[in-house]
């Protein structure tokens, strides 16, 4: 609908070969993830006790659309040993979730277990671009984690071995060997890996030995060890695969899951009732490890991951095979032109998928529900909408980095609309006590298509009604007892205590590169070729590729300020890894006369404050075209890691950049041992 209150027809989002009207609607119950189940305890002298467990990736049917339909052949991770002869040894997508305690270190084996029943190394089921800057492991030593050089034809896609390496969204302070950083990669230990291959990262072996020298583990053939101290505060983390120039397709095949920190001095046991100064009743239980599955008792706080996806006619997963898909660009590709033939610079699937289904219903009664929200789409902004639900009363609570500094009305103050980026967790009480008895539909407004900010109908079309605009249902029924928690407004969350003065303002460029290429008909086609990151310089952006030398380096302990200048016309959910921040403020730039960001770079105006839903910490922050964000962190572990753009297709192509706390490490790749 326009405004004014024309109704026009929308398009149909393009998809694979299965109509989402041919997808029947809230008929396949939510999954509730169960607990991950461990595979013992280890422990160290003079040491924490750690938790460990032995998890691998899969390859498995899975009924995610609805019978009769087919079942879809995705990836999933999963437990492979228990020590409980209650634990869960499933691999699903999404995957069970990992329980962890304040203070208490985990590790994990992360086994690339993706080959077939022969032992041989299974082909990728999505389509692989081997003309980006990438993994690379028929390169070999020497070629690998690069962009290779091409001659003659376009090269097709890849359909070697996948390599993979996981990484703990949200980890705070955890180790570089341990983080996923994208050149750690590893095949499976197949038996027909082809010769000259190269078998991991360039980072992979370094970060070995610091993993032997730190935990006493150790690497091999298809498998590394990582431990995550978990003393951040109790918060809710995601764990994914981050293959470098590979995330989008690998994460789009399955494989992610939750990781919940409990505990501490900022956790639940100090949220206070304000009626009477004691500690405030969140609603529960959540999974329990050990929990009958399916289970037997009713959840009342749900971990509830968001995603889009495209299917075939026979159940497959549906991810655009040609660029042409994107926006009609069939050349000049690689070698001849600077196109990727088959990168894609954004993907919206035409159906939505709650925790591993298209449009499940969810049993509910009347009373509060504590619903862990994560936005795990591909380059889609989700709008989430509360208001076809009447009678609910909606709270945030939390976001990435635990608790806010105190609880958002999003019903009386937002709308009943919460705006999520890609990565961004939403920590919620649902109040369905005054809601009618009957099936009520979560809704989306955000667009099918980049988002810029703005107002749903207004400065954008709103998703599928059909489609993309229903989430899931909830079905409401009456409560079966009192319901013992606090109300919201009732709710004292812990103080949040803020990060030191900031020592460095580091000024950072959101890039996008546009090139002319030709449609079908030999028409001149405008596109992007890559999104980029980089420095800038007395006002000037200077854009820096992956491969080039690391340009920010915070001190060891340095507080600093990074300030995101999107010179793009598109808004970038921005992703630092090893640290939370907190979101300072956004200010508006300076516009030149062709409506692009002015050089030099000029903030104009009053800075604007965060979100009431972004105070406290964050790991992953919207910034808005023709704006400056500032995020302010304190970068206490030394070692390599990350920044980069979660649109997962930006991010695959040289929207990702390194960054180092601290001096170059005696030993990394390209420095002396």
């Amino acid at each position: 609908m326009l405004p004014g209150g024309e109704r026009v027809a929308l398009a149909q989002i393009p998809g694979g070969t299965l109509p989402p009207g041919d997808v029947t609607k809230f008929v396949t119950p939510l999954l509730v993830p169960p607990v991950m189940p461990r595979a013992g305890t280890i422990k160290r002298k003079g040491g924490k006790p750690a938790d460990y467990y032995e998890i691998s990736v899969q390859q498995f049917a899975q009924q995610i659309l609805p019978a009769p339909l087919p079942m879809t052949t995705v990836w999933g991770y999963g437990a492979i040993t228990s020590a409980s002869k209650k634990g869960l040894l499933v691999h699903n997508a999404p995957s069970l979730t990992i329980e962890s305690k304040w203070g208490r270190p985990v590790q994990v084996k992360w086994i690339n277990d993706l080959v077939d029943g022969d032992g041989n190394a299974l082909p990728h089921l999505l389509p692989v671009d081997p003309t980006l800057h990438w993994a690379n492991p028929p390169g070999g030593i020497a070629g690998r984690d690069s962009r290779p050089t091409f001659t003659g034809d376009t090269p097709d896609a890849y359909t070697g071995p996948v390599p993979l390496v996981t990484h703990l969204h949200g980890a705070v302070g955890v180790g570089d060997e341990s983080d996923g950083y994208a050149e750690a990669w590893f095949l499976p230990d197949a038996n027909d890996i082809p010769g000259g291959y190269a078998t991991h990262g360039t980072w992979y072996e370094f970060f070995a030995l610091k993993a032997a020298a730190a935990f006493g583990v150790s690497w091999g053939p298809g498998h590394a060890v990582f431990e995550y101290p978990n003393d951040q505060r109790e918060s809710t983390l995601w764990y994914h695969d981050h293959t470098l120039g590979m995330t989008r397709l690998n994460v789009y095949a399955g494989p992610a899951g939750f990781f919940i920190v409990r505990g501490g001095p900022d956790g639940e046991a100090a949220v206070l009732d304000s009626r009477s100064g004691t500690t405030a009743v969140l609603p529960s239980p959540a999974p329990n490890e050990g929990d009958k599955f399916p289970p037997n008792k009713t959840y009342f706080e749900i971990p509830i991951v968001v995603q889009d996806r495209s299917f075939d006619v026979d159940g497959s997963l549906f991810y655009p095979d040609t660029r042409e898909f994107f926006d009609g660009v069939v050349g000049p590709y690689i070698p001849d032109g600077e196109f990727s033939p088959i990168w894609q610079p954004e993907f919206f699937g035409n159906m939505i998928m709650v925790n591993g289904n298209t449009w499940p219903f969810h049993d509910v009664q009347q009373r509060r529900y504590r619903l862990r929200l994560l936005n795990g789409c591909q380059s889609r902004f989700l709008i989430l909408d509360f208001t076809a639900i009447p009678g609910v009363e909606v709270w945030q609570i939390g976001n990435e980095g635990g608790f806010l500094a105190a609880p958002v009305n999003i019903t009386a103050d937002h709308g009943n609309r919460m705006l999520l980026g890609l990565a961004e967790r939403a920590d919620v009480i649902v109040d369905f006590t005054n809601v009618p008895v009957g099936t009520h539909v979560l809704g989306n407004v955000g667009p099918d298509e980049p988002f810029g900010g703005g107002v749903p109908g207004l400065d954008f079309p709103e998703a599928d009604p059909d489609s993309t605009g229903q989430v899931m249902a909830f079905v409401v029924g009456p409560a079966a007892a009192a319901d013992p928690t606090t109300p919201p407004q009732y709710l004292v969350l812990p103080p949040i205590t803020p990060l030191p003065a900031e020592t460095v303002v580091r000024p950072l460029a959101l890039i996008e590169k546009m090139g002319e290429g030709v449609d079908a008909g030999g028409e001149p086609v405008e596109g992007p070729v890559e999104a980029l990151l980089g420095d800038i310089q007395s006002g000037v952006w200077i854009e820096r590729m992956w491969e080039e030398d690391v340009t920010e380096n915070p001190a060891v302990g340095a507080t600093e300020v990074w300030e995101f200048v999107n010179t793009t016309g598109d808004a970038h959910p921005m992703h630092v890894h090893e640290v939370v921040f907190e979101v300072v403020d956004r200010q508006a730039l300076q516009i030149d006369v062709d409506g692009e960001v002015a050089q030099p770079v000029q903030p104009v105006g009053a800075p604007r404050p965060p979100e009431p839903w972004e105070t406290g910490f964050k790991d992953t922050v919207i910034a808005y075209p023709g704006e400056v964000t500032r995020v302010r962190a304190t970068f206490a572990n030394p070692g390599q890691f990350v920044w980069h753009c979660h649109i997962v297709e930006h991010e695959d192509n040289e929207m990702m950049r390194p960054y180092r706390v601290g001096p170059v490490q005696p030993g990394q790749p390209g420095e002396p041992g």
